[in-house]
Formats: structure tokens, C-alpha cells, sequence
């Protein structure tokens, strides 16, 4: 990692600057944003870095490692605003500053080895979400400071603010709403596959297939069914295009790993764990709520990380059936060309499926936990 990033400050070009968000811009080398004490000062965690190959994988220099990772990372920004800032004097309004390709390199090298190290250092998932929310405060204080607004793609918030905060909003609505259905349908489907041998050889089979359907054309399918059926029903609100088809094809795609999880969670219950509780007096509910769905929480917390990241992830594509969301701000930029604007919505679908991916992994470990401790207390 830490010669990728080498490479990448040598040979690549760290940001773009162009005369307006449509024309392609001059690249400009890191050296250049490399400027007095200040410019120095973010770049040295890269040179510790550098040096982390030759140490010894001791807790120190694991943690050292880490750091290190996470500081050059949010550096990298630091040198990105005040490089923006600079080309920004003088310059017309329209002028576009923008992340080039060796401040990806860098930046996605200073992480992954963040990322690793925390690994081999053994941190949890707590310990892992805390560094990540270091780099991303560091982050945060940079945009509230106001260090960050000559960049290209801060000029095309401000621009579009407004829109920005609702289809955040309207993101996490669709995600929501497919979520709702999914559990509902999907729990009970994957507790009857589990004891029923003939529904699992039914269903599973069904939400393969769904699964290999790619999402536009699964949006196309529903199209044409919503439109007979709200000319069928006007005034229901049902349509081929805006949310509903988007909700259910979401409430699809995310099906297969909430019932095969709860199946294969269910399965791996010990028979004689049930036997045990059996032999204490439960009735069959009580061994269910209070033996299976404990033991079996980890692996469905596993497939519902899987659900989330995925539907965060669709959710994006349905903007091009009308259902809105951060997707229509990426098809805006894809539209007009202008990579910036597609970041501006692209970079808010990454950190919200980072997100859920964090939290649910916290999830999981406390209930891994709480099942390593189970044997040991008493019955409930």
C-alpha cells in the first residue's frame, strides 16, 4: 500500500483544474499542493507509512500503522482544500477544482492499510467503527470549517442544497420502505424453510433466479403491470414509474438473503441445546423465542448487512424509474458529463452503506458475544 501511494504521488495527477465543470481541466501535481509547514506537516503520516513495511508487526506498530493510515488519509483533504483555495484566486466562478486520480490512489492506500492493520491488530467492530469516525470527524471539521469550498464537488452542493438534503431523505425512505416488507415476508418465509423441507426446495430456487435478473431490466418488468393496474384503479396512486415499482423490486432483491440467513441461522441451532430446553418443561413457542432466534441472530444479522448494503446500493439505480433519491443526482452528472456532481451523489451512497455496514457489524458481534455466554447463565 504504502509504495502504491508512492507511485500514485509520483506519476498521477492529484487534482484537476478546469475552467468550468464541462471542459476537461490541467492536472496538478502533488508537489504543487505541497506548500510550507502546513503542506508538510499532512504529508508526513505517508512518510511514516513508507516506513511501516520495515517494522516489526508489533501492537505498536499496528497502531502506529493505523494512525498513520487514517491521519494521511484526512491530510490528503487538507492538501486537496487549500491547493482548491489557492487555484481558486483569481479564477472565475465557474472554475472547477477537482480530485484527480492519485488522490484516490493515495487516499484508498492510506485506508487499506488503516483498514489492515486494524485487522491484525484484532480490533472489533467497535474498535474499527472508532477509527473510521476519527478519520471521518477529521473529515467533518474541514467541510464545517469551510476549508473544502473551493472544491468542485462542495461549489456543486452549495449549488444544490436544497435537493441534496431531500434526496438524502428520499434515499433512506426507499431503503426503509423495502426493508419494511422484507422482514415481514422474508422472517416467516425462512422460519417455514427452515421446518419444511419442500418450501425451502421451492422458494430458494425462485429467489435465485431474481437474483440474476439485473435491476434495470427488473424495473422495466414491473413497468408495465403498475400502469395496467393503476389504469385499473385510478386514483389509487399506483403507477409504473416513482416509488412503488421501486420498493418492490427492492422488496425482491433483498429477499433471498433475509430467508436463506434465517433458514441456515435456524439450522445450526444444536439439536441437543433443544433437546435440553425440551427436557426443562418449554413449550415449543418458548424453545423458539427463547433458544432458536438467540442462537440463530448472528447469522441473521449477517444476511439483514447483506440486505441493507444492497438495497442502500439498488436504491441508487431506481432514480431512473422516477423514484428519486442521491441515484438522479448521479444521473443528473452522467447526463451533463460532469463527474463532480455525479461524486455528489455516488460519495453519500458509499458512506451510508458503510454506515450500515459498521452499526450492523457492532450488532452482530454483541450477539456472537452474548451467545458465547449464554451456556453459562441460567435458563429464562
Amino acid at each position: 500500500m504504502a509504495l502504491a501511494a508512492l507511485a500514485a504521488a509520483v506519476t498521477l495527477p492529484f487534482l484537476g483544474f478546469a475552467p468550468n465543470r464541462l471542459l476537461s481541466g490541467r492536472p496538478v501535481p502533488l508537489w504543487n499542493a505541497v506548500q510550507g509547514l502546513g503542506g508538510t506537516a499532512a504529508l508526513l503520516p505517508g512518510l511514516v507509512l513508507l516506513a511501516t513495511p520495515f517494522l516489526r508487526p508489533t501492537r505498536f506498530g499496528l497502531s502506529l500503522t493505523v494512525a498513520a493510515g487514517g491521519l494521511f488519509t484526512a491530510g490528503l483533504v487538507w492538501l486537496a482544500g487549500a491547493e482548491a483555495a489557492a487555484l481558486a484566486q483569481g479564477a472565475s466562478a465557474a472554475a472547477r477544482t477537482s480530485f484527480a486520480s492519485g488522490f484516490w490512489v493515495m487516499a484508498a492506500a492510506g485506508l487499506l492499510a488503516a483498514v489492515d492493520a486494524a485487522r491484525r491488530l484484532g480490533l472489533g467492530a467497535v474498535g474499527r467503527l472508532a477509527v473510521g469516525g476519527a478519520v471521518a470527524a477529521l473529515v467533518a471539521l474541514q467541510l464545517a470549517s469551510g476549508h473544502l469550498d473551493a472544491l468542485s464537488i462542495l461549489k456543486e452542493y452549495a449549488n444544490r442544497r436544497e435537493v441534496f438534503a431531500d434526496a438524502v431523505l428520499r434515499h433512506a425512505m426507499l431503503v426503509v420502505a423495502a426493508l419494511v416488507p422484507t422482514l415481514l415476508i422474508g422472517i416467516p418465509l425462512g422460519v417455514a424453510a427452515h421446518r419444511v423441507q419442500a418450501v425451502g426446495r421451492a422458494v430458494f430456487p425462485i429467489l435465485n433466479v431474481v437474483q440474476t435478473v439485473p435491476s434495470i431490466a427488473l424495473f422495466g418488468l414491473l413497468m408495465a403491470p403498475l400502469a395496467a393496474l393503476g389504469a385499473m384503479l385510478p386514483g389509487s396512486g399506483i403507477s409504473g414509474v416513482g416509488p412503488l415499482p421501486a420498493v418492490i423490486a427492492l422488496t425482491l432483491y433483498s429477499l433471498l438473503p433475509i430467508v436463506r440467513n434465517t433458514a441456515v441461522g435456524l439450522d445450526g441451532v444444536p439439536a441437543p441445546v433443544r433437546e435440553a430446553a425440551r427436557g426443562m418443561g418449554l413449550t415449543p413457542r418458548q424453545i423458539f423465542l427463547r433458544v432458536d432466534l438467540p442462537l440463530a441472530l448472528p447469522v441473521f444479522l449477517s444476511g439483514l448487512r447483506i440486505t441493507v448494503v444492497q438495497a442502500v446500493g439498488l436504491a441508487a439505480v431506481a432514480a431512473l424509474i422516477g423514484a428519486g433519491g442521491l441515484g438522479a443526482i448521479m444521473f443528473q452528472g452522467l447526463f451533463a458529463n460532469a463527474l463532480d456532481l455525479v461524486l455528489l451523489g455516488a460519495v453519500p451512497v458509499i458512506l451510508l452503506a458503510v454506515a450500515a455496514d459498521a452499526l450492523l457489524s457492532i450488532g452482530i458481534a454483541a450477539a456472537t458475544h452474548r451467545i458465547g455466554v449464554l451456556p453459562g447463565r441460567s435458563a429464562p
